[in-house]
């Protein structure tokens, strides 16, 4: 397993427990909502190597990244980002099921889906495979026909006239149980999740790689005021630094 050292604050040369590890990233306060975004970046800036983000990630991300789905209420993910990256239905292991069964959560996050024009598939494995009912985030100008197809399979949650009003739809899924929201990307959702002033927490993994000119930033969309942010903390495995940022 990829030993992770914590840099700041109190640094220690002790590589963290499990336990220790746990404690970086439980959340402060289940009842009180709150949208952490996970992300990795290249040293230089990059979201992705060949168009994809799997070419940034080494162990110690992959680690972070099955620990904050852990501790999460729900995975909410971009439709293009869902579709490009592959994803199928959202399971965990049986070690991380046992971890929320003794924390008191369910066994599964949902897997939240936020779409503008419904280009879902019904028949895919993020819906028919799917340990717990997917929610489907869209808004009033979205296909009408194709929200009910997938009320089939999913929550359909619409919010907004022409677009996506993010802060209501976020405020549903707290009265729904679902505070603790894990953003997965892409870009263009974390540039709305910006503009709306919804992020409380950014988990950054920055990789050893200089991918030069070309991949986009983790972010994207019009342009949005500064939201500033304090570090958490910073750790380090095998030359990644996992930073933790979190709202000012």
């Amino acid at each position: 397993m990829t030993g992770m050292y914590r840099l700041w604050p109190e640094p220690d040369t002790t590589p963290l427990t499990d336990e220790q590890l746990l404690d970086c990233y439980l959340p402060p306060d289940r009842d009180h909502p709150r949208v952490r975004v996970n992300f990795v970046t290249s040293a230089d800036g990059a979201v992705s190597v060949g168009g994809y983000s799997a070419g940034l990630s080494g162990a110690a991300d992959k680690r972070v990244f099955g620990l904050v789905r852990m501790v999460c209420d729900a995975v909410m993910v971009g439709a293009g980002t869902l579709r490009h990256e592959g994803y199928g239905a959202l399971r965990l292991d049986e070690r991380r099921r046992s971890w929320r069964r003794a924390a008191g959560l369910p066994e599964y996050p949902p897997l939240v889906l936020v779409s503008s024009r419904l280009e879902l598939d019904p028949g895919s494995a993020m819906f028919t495979d799917a340990p717990t009912r997917p929610v489907v985030l869209t808004h009033g100008g979205s296909p009408a026909d194709r929200r009910r197809v997938l009320s089939q399979v999913a929550d359909v949650l619409v919010h907004g006239d022409a677009e996506l009003d993010l802060p209501a739809a976020l405020a549903e899924l707290a009265g729904r149980g679902l505070r603790q929201v894990l953003c997965e990307g892409g870009p263009h959702l974390l540039g709305s999740l910006t503009a709306a002033d919804a992020v409380d927490e950014l988990c950054l993994t920055v990789a050893p790689q200089l991918t030069g000119p070309g991949p986009g930033r983790i972010t994207a969309g019009p342009p949005a005021a500064v939201r500033s942010l304090r570090l958490g903390h910073v750790l380090a495995a095998d030359d990644n630094l996992l930073l933790r940022y979190v709202r000012g």
